[in-house]
Formats: structure tokens, sequence, C-alpha cells
């Protein structure tokens, strides 16, 4: 196990591509590069607050000594790294934004252990970039804290996710205007220390071809398929490339389906080359069931990024990177047949997974109306999803009346429902039951299924909350506990986080409502 103060890190982005090796702070376009030097601004006292000990075992990172966390806290750096912002652009709600980049991170260098592993080290808040725009390259106690537990808590509910090594507190104060609204105040500033075998976004590929480097574009996407697609094999291995980007993003947008989760802000420049959950920002898990539900005041009223809408902003997404990289083909229209498998692959693949949530033994034509209907009766019910699903594990046999039913599933309503909405759930339950009895699996096995596809907990946004609030009243316990739970989301190993989102936290901002600030 070796030290970040002591290790010999790789730089081989920075000696691949061209880059601003200035290290000037002031924003600024920066034409013909894909990053900028961008040395990490001191802080006054980083103090460790959390660490991933299993993350850390599978990179090979020895306990942080005091010079490490210097190094987290962006105080000090090994002599071997090179830090620097990526430089990138993006679609923002679904307009072009132009040149954006790193604007509070700070990428270390890449780590490789034993096994030839190599991880990227990033820094998120550890000051100002070239790509800063406006802001100052901090982060807050409470966004940092968020991206810490929600990023490992989606790498074990099994979601292809960045991930987080460490958090530090700062010592430092850092002016935040949480909504906008004209009420700054000051916050407790933190630093997250975040890994990934790459953190390119679909914006690196769009910043080359909208300035018409087409050179960068194309020495780019090669390294990335030599780097991170080896396997890919053929005449058109850019082509065969983006054919698996599409296949890893719509895999991807089942998942969140899977465990209610929503992004919140699923721009171009937050959407992973790898597949990866990237940038949590005002995320949520779904408490009651509701497509049009988004967790950011910035989205609305339009809610483009709403938890049901996911699926084709991916799709959106992608068509954007296949504009980018047509330059790159003789015959673009390859690049159009290749997208539009999206629907296909996404359709499959959501089947299968929702197949699973039910215990099905497999998809078969006939389900799709069911899955269909479940969707319907819990957006209508707007009943707790993560609940429902886990009563459904255990619906008695002789659950077989209107009333029984209603009361097998109290438990996840957040109001009880009126009489057509009671019937209306007794008739999918019912279509359910007459399902799941043709099944060729016993029920046991039926059961089983369900428990490794429905989670029992999930991160929700109230406990985030409570334990940010305690955070900055120097208490732990919750955040703590919530580290533990997050280990194990499938198991009852941590019931006291098994219940509805309380009546507080409705309207409760940081809980209900959140913001891109940070």
């Amino acid at each position: 196990m070796e030290k970040l103060s002591t290790k010999t890190f790789k730089n081989e982005f920075i000696t691949t591509f061209d880059g601003d090796e200035s290290g000037n702070f002031p924003p600024r376009q920066t034409p013909g590069v894909l990053y900028s030097k961008a040395i990490p601004t001191p802080v006054k006292n980083p103090e460790l607050l959390a660490w991933s000990d299993e993350l850390a075992e599978e990179l090979q990172i020895g306990q942080p000594n005091e010079k490490d966390i210097n190094i987290i806290g962006g105080n000090v750096l090994n002599p071997s790294m090179y830090p620097y912002a990526a430089c990138y652009a993006g679609h923002q709600f679904g307009n072009w934004a132009g040149q954006l980049g790193d604007g509070r991170a700070i990428t270390l260098g890449e780590w490789e252990n034993s096994n030839k592993a190599i991880y990227e080290l990033q820094l998120k808040g550890a000051g100002p970039t070239p790509y800063s725009r406006r802001g100052d390259g901090r982060a807050v106690l409470r966004s940092s804290v968020r991206e810490y537990l929600m990023s490992e808590a989606m790498f074990h509910l099994g979601i292809p996710t960045t991930r987080a090594l460490a958090l530090v507190t700062t010592g430092d104060q850092v002016m935040r205007d949480l909504f906008y609204d004209g009420n700054a105040a000051y916050e407790k500033g933190a630093i997250v220390l975040r890994t990934a075998p790459s953190f390119l976004r679909f914006g690196n590929f769009e910043m080359l071809a909208a300035r018409q480097e087409i050179p960068q574009l194309e020495k780019l996407t090669s390294w990335t398929i030599e780097r991170f697609f080896p396997h890919l094999t053929g005449a058109n291995k850019t082509l065969a490339w983006f054919e698996e980007v599409v296949d890893k993003t719509a895999s991807l947008m089942v998942e969140w389906i899977r465990v209610g989760f929503v992004h919140g802000v699923m721009n171009t420049d937050n959407m992973s080359i790898l597949g990866l959950t990237i940038d949590y920002g005002p995320f949520s898990f779904l408490d009651q069931y509701d497509l049009e539900f988004t967790p950011n005041t910035t989205d609305l009223p339009g809610r483009r990024y709403a938890y049901g809408r996911q699926p084709s902003i991916g799709y959106w997404n992608l068509g954007c990177l296949a504009s980018a990289i047509a330059p790159l083909f003789e015959q673009p229209e390859q690049l159009s047949a290749a997208l539009e498998n999206y629907k296909t692959i996404y359709f499959s693949k959501y089947h299968a997974m929702m197949a699973d949530k039910l215990g099905l033994d497999e998809f078969k034509a006939a389900d799709q109306e069911l899955i269909e209907t479940v969707e319907k009766t819990l957006n209508l019910l707007k009943s707790d999803m993560t609940i429902f699903y886990q009563l459904l594990i255990t619906l008695p046999a002789e659950a077989t009346t209107e009333d029984l039913i209603s009361i097998h599933f109290s438990p996840s309503f957040y109001e009880l429902p009126n009489k057509v909405n009671q019937q209306e759930l007794y008739q999918t339950i019912n279509a359910y039951q007459k399902i799941i009895s043709e099944n060729q699996i016993s029920p046991e096995a039926s059961q089983e299924l369900m428990r490794k596809s429905n989670p029992r907990f999930i991160l929700r946004n109230y406990l985030l909350l409570q334990a940010i609030q305690e955070l900055e009243k120097g208490e732990q316990t919750l955040f703590i506990k919530l580290q533990e739970a997050l280990k194990t989301p499938y198991s009852t190993a941590h019931d006291e986080f098994f219940k509805l989102r309380p009546e507080w936290a409705n309207d409760q901002p940081g809980s209900s409502t959140l913001s891109c600030s940070s």
C-alpha cells in the first residue's frame, strides 16, 4: 500500500495532448488545448472527515498521514503530480453553452495499482481554474457530503459511477447563494477526492468539434478507444466504440430507473464516455413515485431532466456526441443507425430489469401491459417507490380482496388512496398475481430475484440534509450510520431508515428542492 505523498503518479493524458502550461487562473477561452495547468489553492486547515477503506484497498492506497491530508486539501503536491483542469463544452438544458471545463475540479494525476488498473484522482473544490468563469472553484460541506455519500451509495447499489475516496473540511468559509435569490451566506468549505478510470465526457468531444479542431478530435477518439476500449476490433473501431457508448448509456439509464435515481442536471458535459454516473449535484432518489419529479430548481418549470424523461435525454445527449464525432466518418449515416438502435437496446434492458423487479422468470411480450399498468398505478397513487416494491416481495397469497391489498400496501402511502385509486391498485395487483402464478420458477426464487433488484435502503435527501445539519454542528452520528447503511442497500440490516419521508421534509429546501449551487 502506497501513500498519496510518495507514489509516483502517471500523467499520460497531459503528455499525450496539447495543454495550456501557463498555470494562470484568470477565466478565459483556451482554443487548441484539451487542458490547462491548475495548481490547487491552499486552504486554512484541512481535516479528514471521511475516508473509504474499501476503495482505498481497491486502489491500494495506504491510510493518509498529515502530508496526504494536505494533498487532499490542496495545500501540497506530490512532485510527480501534474494538476490540471480539463477543457470541454456542452449543451446545458438543451442549449449550446460553448466552452465550460473543470471549473472546480482539478485532476492530480493517474494512480496505477499492482494490477495495472489506472484511476484518475481528482480534487473537487480545490480552488479556481481557467474554467471557473464567475465561480471561485470552491465547494461547500453541504454539496461535498452529498457527493461523497451518494457516489459510494450508487456503487454499492451496483450502478456504474465515479467514486469518492476522501472528504476533508478546509477550515475556510465559502460564500454561496443557495437558491440564487439574493440571500447569499457563508458556509463551511470542503473538498472531495474522487476517482474514476476517466472523467472524459461527451463535452470533451463536442468542444473539439465546435472549434473544428478535427486532428485533435481524431486523436482524442483514438486514444480513448485504445485506452478504455482495447477489446474493440475491426475496420471501423470508431463506430464500434460509439455503439458501445450507446449501449453503456442505455444500461445506465435503466439502472437509474430501477432504483428511482434522478440526476437532476443531465447536460452533455455531465455525461460520462464510460457510462458512469458523474457530477453529483441536485440529485435525488424518488420518495413518492412521480415520473415528472425533478429535484433541481433550475429545471423548473420545464422539467427537462425529470425522472421519467432521463432515458429520452440519454438518447438526445448521444445525438450530440454523434454530431461531434461525425467529421470522423465518411458515411455519417452509420452513426445515425447506431444511435437509433439506442431505443431497442434501452427497452430490451428495461423490460428485463422490470421483470426482475417484479420477480418474473423472464420477460414475455404479454408482460409489457403489466409493467405499464404497475407504472401507471404507482404514478397515480404517488406511493413510496422503494417501500412499495419491498411490500410487493412479501405480498401474501391470501391478499386477494380490495381491502386486504390496500392494507398490505398502506405503509407505502403518503396519502390514503380514494376509492377509485384503491380499485386501480386492486386490479393491478390482481393482474400481477395472475402472471406471477404462471412463473416457471419457485416463489422463493422469485422473491430472491426481487430482493436483488429492489433496494431496501436508499440515501434519501432528507437523511442527507439531517447528516449535513449535524456535521455543521460538529456531530457525526448520522453521517457514520449512513456510511455503513449504504454498503448493504439490499438487506434489512438498517431498517431504522426503512420508512416514509417525514412530513416536515416535504417542502424543506435541501430535501425536496435543491439547486446547482455548491
